[in-house]
């Protein structure tokens, strides 16, 4: 047979294959990497060390009876943001969709300051900088840090909440006017409960980003008894058995909070037809 012949031959062999038939070649041959890359691993990985590194019980028994208290400011420290977010956010929403000019100018510079700069350098600011400089003093570590998270997230929030009120359709405003109600009473008491139903899930997604978030609280000095679940893990990292167990269940911890969260947002996008993110 010819070189031509043979390669005529290949070609009408490769032809003869169907795209199901070559989607499930390749699904199998990736399976198989995929298997041979995890016998690969579980044949090189010294596992006592891992075990040592990871699930050290002397580490677990240490961290255990903070982790409670950890997991509960975690959770106040996101709320608080939160309410804070939640509040400016929509304030700053209505003020980018005025017919004034300045508010616009306002709520713009607002919030593109705040999107464009690591929510680190603001929690620094409230920590030590506003303090400072304005010579105030925070007397609840759960405001302190919830204004420094709020005032961030309010920014996300603002633009998410100006997309929901711009989807509320025009024809339930014109319905609300021809029966006489005034613009004021029309926003409040149609376009934005409408709004607030159309960004649920984006709004619980916020809550999930705010609950990681907490971990930049780190940086603040705060009293053992205002611990988040990250400043907890550090903590527990400068221990003799700490290792990397403590990090390991702090995460877990994380998990715990945020899945439930994420599982929300999840039933919300299914049961109100949101299709992304705003």
């Amino acid at each position: 047979m010819s070189t031509t012949d043979a390669r005529s031959a290949l070609g009408a062999g490769r032809a003869r294959l169907s795209p199901r038939r070559r989607q499930e070649i390749s699904r199998r041959v990736q399976y198989g990497l995929l298997a041979a890359v995890l016998v690969l691993l579980v044949a090189t990985t010294d596992w006592g060390r891992m075990g040592t590194t990871f699930a050290n019980p002397d580490a677990i028994s240490a961290i255990a009876p903070d982790l409670p208290r950890a997991a509960l400011n975690t959770v106040l420290y996101t709320l608080a943001a939160f309410a804070v977010g939640l509040s400016l956010g929509l304030l700053l929403a209505l003020m980018k969709l005025s017919t004034v000019r300045v508010y616009r100018i306002i709520a713009t510079a607002y919030v593109e300051f705040f999107r464009g700069i690591p929510a680190l350098l603001v929690v620094f600011a409230f920590g030590y900088a506003i303090p400072a400089a304005f010579q105030v003093r925070f007397d609840s570590v759960i405001l302190q840090i919830g204004l420094a998270l709020g005032v961030v997230s309010a920014a996300y929030i603002a633009e998410t909440l100006r997309a929901g009120i711009q989807a509320v359709p025009r024809g339930q405003v014109e319905a609300a006017r021809s029966l006489g109600m005034s613009a004021r009473s029309t926003t409040l008491r149609v376009v934005i409960p409408q709004a607030f139903k159309i960004v649920l899930p984006p709004l619980t997604n916020e809550i999930v980003l705010l609950t990681k978030d907490t971990s930049l609280v780190f940086a603040l000095g705060l009293l053992t008894t205002d611990y988040e679940l990250t400043k907890l893990g550090r903590n527990a990292l400068s221990e003799a058995s700490g290792g990397m167990t403590s990090i390991l269940v702090v995460g877990l911890v994380y998990l715990l909070i945020t899945i439930p969260l994420s599982s929300l947002t999840r039933w919300l996008e299914r049961t109100t037809g949101y299709k992304g993110h705003v």
